[in-house]
């Protein structure tokens, strides 16, 4: 599974990955490996990291676990990492910086050759979190659409984290945590020996688990090939196309930016958040809400295939009476 990943992802000769349970296990991982690296060659004691205000909530998370201070720079206009803010952050103290393939709230990938430049200029480890996108670009740009140069063929780009239980179609419980370099994982490890039994190492974080959702992974990525994967993610992104020509004829509704894969998000000017997902619930739609800017975020799979139009005849439908409620409410958007 990690050959097959690091094939697909822009593997060199001496990259090597970890199976993990999941993008956020993935993300600590590769967080420790940068930490304990920069403590050993120099010496840093107060760690710190810098990446946008899109990225996943799971560096935060670890951030507190690690003893790394956590620096969330504001995106630009774009909605994509601000490469000037984010090189503006950079203390001494910096052991890593992060962009995302592409960011969870707007499916917008952020400039990640630029950010890698930025890595290998200040020496600092640079991690790619491709959770959604990492087994999902690679077939899209086999469709021969257009995908930025994001994994570990992009010089700079030290670790990268892609989830088999997305868009690799596995069952849940399954990602991989890949490293361009195996003396850099050999820092996302923990070995210790000073008790009776000996030796005792591990490459994760959860210790012992279940083998079944990584058999599971590894039967659908043989099941599928690459073949089967492209020909599901031509279908995905006929749904992904078809949704943004619906978006675009909805009367004061804009999307975010111009999304690579199938996450999108879309703006319905003057509509009541709340109310909107209310209606949309009376017909049993479960609205993903994002709060800045308040808007809908969409994330397609084959499972939709024929239910796209239906969504968003009920969704404008459901526009009037948010946009026309005179009891404005706060917008409830959990994740």
């Amino acid at each position: 599974m990690v050959t097959s990943a690091l094939n697909l992802l822009g593997g060199g000769t001496d990259a090597a990955g970890t199976v993990t349970s999941g993008g956020t296990e993935s993300i600590f991982l590769a967080m420790k490996a940068a930490r304990d690296l920069a403590h050993a060659r120099h010496g840093i004691t107060a760690p710190q990291m810098v990446m946008p205000n899109t990225a996943h909530p799971a560096f935060n998370r670890h951030a507190q676990i690690l003893g790394i201070t956590p620096v969330r720079v504001p995106v630009g206009e774009d909605f994509r990492a601000d490469v000037t803010a984010m090189a503006e952050a950079i203390t001494p103290d910096t052991v890593l910086i992060v962009g995302s393939a592409p960011c969870y709230p707007y499916g917008l990938f952020d400039p990640i050759t630029q950010l890698a430049g930025l890595a290998l200029e200040r020496g600092l480890c640079m991690h790619v979190d491709a959770c959604v996108g990492g087994f999902q670009a690679p077939f899209v740009r086999a469709l021969g659409r257009s995908v930025p140069d994001f994994d570990l063929s992009v010089a700079g780009v030290t670790s990268i984290s892609a989830d088999l239980h997305k868009y690799g179609f596995a069952l849940k419980g399954a990602s991989v945590v890949l490293f361009a370099h195996a003396d850099l994982k050999r820092f996302s490890t923990f070995t210790f020996e000073d008790w009776p039994r000996g030796l005792y190492a591990t490459d994760t974080f959860s210790g012992t688990r279940s083998g079944g959702p990584v058999a599971a992974a590894w039967a659908i990525m043989r099941y599928l090939g690459f073949d089967g994967y492209v020909d599901l993610h031509r279908r995905i992104m006929a749904l992904r196309d078809e949704a943004i020509q619906q978006v675009g004829a909805l009367e004061g509704c804009e999307l975010i930016g111009t999304p690579e894969l199938s996450l999108i998000a879309f703006t319905p000017a003057g509509a009541d958040m709340s109310v909107l997902s209310d209606k949309m619930g009376e017909t049993g739609w479960i609205l993903n809400l994002l709060r800045e800017p308040p808007s809908v975020q969409l994330m397609f799979n084959v499972s939709h295939e024929g239910r796209v139009g239906e969504f968003f005849a009920d969704f404008e439908r459901a526009l009037p009476s948010a946009r026309t409620t005179t009891q404005r409410r706060a917008i409830t958007a959990d994740y």
